[in-house]
């Protein structure tokens, strides 16, 4: 695998979705152009760039952005990077997606500092040319940081950003191997629809609080926000998407569950559709997936919700075994023991379909349909 050199006025004109773009490694070298960078974005996208859902939480759908809006919210997550002065960036993130637009693309081009992308875990790393780099993550890329301990520590600073997932548990490991002088990691929350509305950041131990980006305003129809009470999470911002046959809305209502502290920091308690109750027991989806992992070993695994006739609510776990292995393999009696509850069904399956963020994609019947049940 080799980056492919693009010059800025390529990369952007060939537009987020080019093939050339989201599927191919490449780097560009923003610190040598000599053009104003906010003139040539502004020149060179469209007025509207159009993006879509993951397909997490139901069919794709397109929501549209003022070509503006991006170019300002690109700053927000630069400037979160920015006093951690990194020299170079590195991006795993595909620019398909909103988030992979702006922080693989254009945080580059607002920190003016040279960006390296790679779509895929195998391969080689970027060349050691920086000292200070800013990394670029979904999920698994603090497993790949952590088998790249060498490159880590060859730094002198690496700030990881971290955004469309829960963090799993390798972050926490990543922090601890790279040590606290050395590593940080800054999580933004957002959507395609209301971009970003909050971040946080940490070194070491437990993360903070969230706090809401400074142009986000969190919202409660009928009144002020109730604090130490979960609900929804409400925002006005001037960056909301809109239909591309309509207009931005008023507010926007997140698929995440959090606990209001104040009007500006919040506690995440998971996305709505990630929640679950069997039989009395609350369950974050997206937690319990990440501390399974470190119980099975498997290629991937992921716990999908489902309506029960009995309960109401039930889950069933999906395996992709190890090559040579199958269900039989697994120690269940561990696996029920961490998540409460036994799971309805167990499935082994040859893959999960999961959005270019980590996130598991709604449709996996086809999977189902072909499993392995236990």
């Amino acid at each position: 695998m080799s980056y492919v050199e693009l010059t800025p006025t390529e990369l952007l004109s060939l537009g987020f979705d080019h093939p050339r773009v989201a599927e191919e490694s490449w780097c560009v070298r923003w610190d040598r152009c000599d053009a104003d960078i906010e003139q040539l974005v502004l020149d060179t996208l469209p007025p509207t760039i159009d993006f879509h859902t993951s397909g997490s939480t139901g069919p794709s759908q397109c929501w549209r952005r003022l070509r503006e809006n991006v170019w300002s919210e690109a700053g927000l997550l630069a400037d979160l990077i920015a006093p951690e002065r990194p020299e170079a960036l590195a991006s795993f993130v595909p620019p398909v997606h909103l988030y992979g637009a702006l922080a693989s693309v254009l945080v580059p081009a607002r920190l003016r500092i040279p960006a390296w992308y790679r779509p895929s875990f195998f391969g080689r790393m970027p060349p050691r040319e920086h000292d200070r780099w800013a990394v670029i993550a979904t999920p698994w890329i603090f497993t790949l940081l952590l088998e790249q301990l060498s490159w880590v520590r060859s730094m002198d600073h690496v700030t990881v950003m971290h955004g469309g997932a829960m963090l799993p548990a390798s972050a926490g490991d990543f922090l601890r191997e790279a040590g606290p002088d050395r590593a940080l990691i800054v999580e933004v929350l957002g959507s395609t629809e209301a971009g970003g509305i909050g971040t946080r950041r940490w070194r070491e131990g437990e993360p903070p609080p969230w706090r809401l980006f400074g142009d986000v305003t969190a919202v409660q129809s009928g009144g002020d926000v109730v604090t130490d009470d979960e609900a929804p999470l409400r925002v006005r911002s001037p960056r909301l998407a809109f239909r591309p046959d309509g207009e931005p809305p008023e507010t926007w209502e997140m698929d995440d569950q959090v606990e209001m502290l104040d009007d500006r920091t919040f506690r995440f308690s998971g996305r709505r559709s990630r929640l679950v109750k069997v039989n009395g027991r609350r369950i974050n989806l997206d937690e319990m997936e990440n501390a399974l992992r470190t119980l099975v070993s498997c290629t991937d695994l992921a716990i999908l919700p489902v309506a029960d006739a009995m309960i109401g609510e039930h889950v069933e776990l999906l395996i992709v075994p190890e090559s040579g292995e199958s269900l039989s393999d697994i120690d269940m009696a561990a696996v029920i023991n961490r998540l409460g509850v036994r799971p309805r069904r167990v499935h082994a399956v040859d893959r999960i379909d999961r959005s270019a963020t980590g996130k598991l994609l709604k449709q996996q019947q086809s999977l189902l349909a072909k499993s392995e049940v236990e």
